[in-house]
């Protein structure tokens, strides 16, 4: 069983090196950076395959240009745990589970920003829902049954992982990706929190992502 691990970048040059560094374990057959239209230097740093802006499509595109079994979503700024293949790996040795991601934590894990990550957590082990930053991995026939990710400016982690909790058992595994807390601490870690829940309040209460995009940070 083979991996692809899909990476969609947008002016990323601080953070792309850095991440690409974890990924040489030989599972990890094939990886593909998606860029939106970076102006700084991402595209120095690795395969880049254009896409259109927008994370749902870089993804997508990434996923049909995959050949392998399967694929991991991979943000920018989050670094994937020593053991990230064999983790997959064994997670998939059974045929009931599609997928999976992993448990988060911050780069700073003290204060507000290790209880948001516990939080994460334990909210996506209660709900089964996956969001970007614990790297959804899933396997790709199936990600192509349900449509891959919908065209939708936000939410389209949420809006996928409510698909593929339909089809098959999406595994949460207690090993840690260690993602950038950059976006809290820009634009404040209370307001954040405050901003990230509402949205998805709205976003589950049927409020149409295109109305959501514009409170939605643009920069991590």
């Amino acid at each position: 069983m083979t991996i692809t691990v899909i990476i969609p970048t947008l002016n990323e040059e601080q953070t792309i090196e850095h991440t690409l560094s974890r990924l040489h374990d030989p599972a990890f057959s094939e990886i593909l950076v998606v860029d939106g239209g970076s102006h700084d230097h991402t595209l120095a740093h690795a395969r880049i395959l254009s896409g259109t802006k927008g994370r749902a499509r870089q993804m997508n595109s990434g996923a049909a240009a995959s050949k392998e079994d399967v694929l991991l979503f991979l943000h920018a700024d989050t670094l994937l745990p020593l053991t990230a293949a064999d983790d997959v790996l064994t997670t998939l040795q059974d045929l009931r589970t599609i997928g999976g991601r992993f448990d988060v934590r911050f780069d700073r894990d003290s204060g507000w920003y290790w209880l948001i990550c516990r939080m994460m957590n334990w909210r996506s082990r209660l709900t089964g829902i996956v969001t970007g930053d614990q790297a959804l991995f899933v396997r790709r026939p199936v990600f192509e049954a349900v449509g891959g990710f919908p065209d939708i400016p936000v939410m389209e982690d949420i809006a996928l992982s409510k698909q593929l909790k339909r089809v098959g058992r999406i595994a949460a595994l207690r090993s840690c990706v260690l993602t950038s807390s950059r976006r809290w601490t820009r634009h404040g870690t209370i307001r954040t929190i405050v901003l990230m829940w509402g949205l998805r309040f709205l976003f589950f209460v049927g409020v149409a992502p295109t109305r959501l995009k514009p409170w939605y940070p643009e920069t991590r």
